[in-house]
Parts: C-alpha cells; structure tokens; sequence
C-alpha cells in the first residue's frame, strides 16, 4: 500500500476550516506531528509556494504546492526524497453546514512502494493527529474578548 488516507468531519463552515488548514504557519499549534514549519516564501499559500516542515521521527522536508484549488477547497504539494516523491492532498467538503476533511498521502516512484511500507504506521498515526488536531482546532470555543476599558473623566 502507498496510499493513505483519513478523513473527518467538523462541526464548522467549510470557509473556516479551508482558512485553517492554509494557514500552514500555525500547524504546529495544533497538529502533534508537525513540530515546526518555516514558510519559504512571502505572502499567502500560492501555487508553488514551498514550505519547510519538521516532524517527530522524520528528516525536515521542502513540500512545494503543485496545485490549489480555491473554489473546491483543495490543494496538494509534494516532496521529494530518496527516489521517490510523497504527494499530500488536503481538501475540505461541504456536508450541510459542516465539513468533511479528507488528508491522502500517496508515495510515488521506484522507492515509494518500500518506503510506504517501512513509515505504515507512522502513516497512519500522523493523518489521525492531523484530522483529530484539526477538528479540536475548529470546533475549540473562539476565545472570549474581553470588553475595552472606558475612561472615566472624574471633574473635582
């Protein structure tokens, strides 16, 4: 097997959590399996855009956005390494007033296949956290905002 995939539904607009999963800076606040992500570019997530992540157990990686698509909620970039090519779909889908995330990693090439199988696990467990991370991020309680002060003018 060299296709992966996890899928979650979350109790939030599609526009919201379209607006989540590309702001790929802030992955890291709430996805476990990534530790750091370095934007390489300026400005928002474009095609070609490449960025620079790093996770547990795994070398840091140069991903580079090799399609978005706006409209539909879909983008994928991939990275390439040790003779093979990893492609990572994300794409967000309307259920109603809610969405459906869909994450599919697929590994490409003549080393895609092995290496598939020696990261299975690891797979798996990173598109769970991803999904679970995501849904826990979208559907979190926006933070309160606190009420601004008034001044009070006091005449003697």
């Amino acid at each position: 097997m060299s296709d992966f995939h996890q899928a979650v539904e979350i109790n939030l607009s599609p526009p919201r959590v379209w607006a989540v999963v590309l702001d790929v800076e802030h992955w890291p606040d709430w996805n476990t399996a990534v530790t750091r992500v370095q934007r390489m570019d300026i400005g928002p997530l474009t095609l070609g855009s490449r960025t620079r992540i790093w996770q547990p157990k795994l070398m840091p990686a140069v991903w580079q956005v090799t399609s978005l698509d706006q409209k539909r909620r879909i983008f994928a970039w991939t990275t390439h390494t040790f003779g093979m090519k990893v492609v990572a779909r994300h794409q967000v889908e309307t259920i109603g007033a809610h969405s459906r995330v869909s994450l599919r990693l697929n590994y490409i090439g003549v080393l895609g296949t092995v290496m598939a199988r020696i990261f299975r696990d690891l797979n798996w467990d990173y598109l769970a956290r991803e999904a679970n991370g995501l849904r826990a991020r979208c559907e979190a309680p926006m933070p309160q905002q606190l009420p601004k002060t008034t001044k009070i003018r006091v005449s003697s």
